[in-house]
């Protein structure tokens, strides 16, 4: 994700360098300070917005997977948002030099406060969803594991009876409940063994253990997505 950030960041510094030339190279009304009070508190607002923006953007594209820089839109969604209001309060401030200081400060504090509780949250969002997901995947490790095995018994099978035993293993294990607990750890540790077994057979080529092994996973399988039901119910 870092060559995401990298192009992010030129596009970000090329909209600063142009917020800059137009601050500070268009011309001031006849007769009037341009540099007041409230200009500078306009820019220094949006300043900070940019600031923030590239921050967010940082935390966003510093994700390892695809999956983690979706959770983090929300975050570039909002500092988009305020980098944009910024633009329309901020240049308020900045067009209007008789405005009160007190105004615009207050103003920009209230913008900024706002969006800041925004982006909080949808940071605290995005590292509860990915926490969320990391437990799911290691809930469903068990099942996704098995039946990866199930299905290597049965495309490496040398004979019709053990590749047909193998894929009741793998069809049962397919339409398991895929989420694991403490609680059935002893069932699925003996089916781990059993597959070590039905591997081990598969690999001898015989079709009488096979059969006899599968129906033994079959029903520690069945055993098991018991138990869940009995537990969820």
């Amino acid at each position: 994700m870092k060559k995401g950030f990298k192009t992010y960041a030129i596009a970000w510094a090329i909209l600063l360098v142009l917020f800059n030339v137009i601050a500070f190279v268009s011309p001031a009304r006849a007769g009037v300070d341009k540099y007041t009070s409230s200009f500078w508190i306009g820019y220094g607002f949006i300043t900070v917005c940019f600031v923030g923006n590239l921050l967010c953007a940082y935390s966003a594209f510093k994700a390892d997977s695809a999956q983690k820089l979706f959770y983090n839109i929300p975050l570039i969604s909002i500092s988009y948002l305020a980098l944009i209001l910024s633009f329309v309060f901020g240049g308020l401030c900045m067009l209007l030099p008789n405005l009160p200081y007190w105004v615009g400060i207050i103003v920009c504090v209230a913008v900024l406060a706002l969006f800041a509780i925004a982006i909080v949250k949808a940071s605290a969002a995005a590292e509860l969803v990915e926490r969320v997901d990391e437990k799911v995947k290691t809930q469903t490790s068990f099942v996704r594991n098995m039946t990866t095995e199930a299905e290597s018994l049965m495309n490496r099978a040398r004979s019709p009876e053990i590749k047909a035993a193998c894929k009741k293993v793998y069809e049962a294990l397919r339409y398991s409940d895929p989420v694991s607990n403490p609680d059935i750890s002893v069932i699925e540790a003996k089916i781990t063994v059993k597959m070590d077994e039905l591997e081990n057979a598969v690999g001898d080529d015989d079709v009488g253990k096979v059969n006899n092994l599968a129906d033994d996973v079959i029903q520690l399988i069945i055993d098991r997505n018991n138990k869940c039901r009995r537990m969820k119910g």
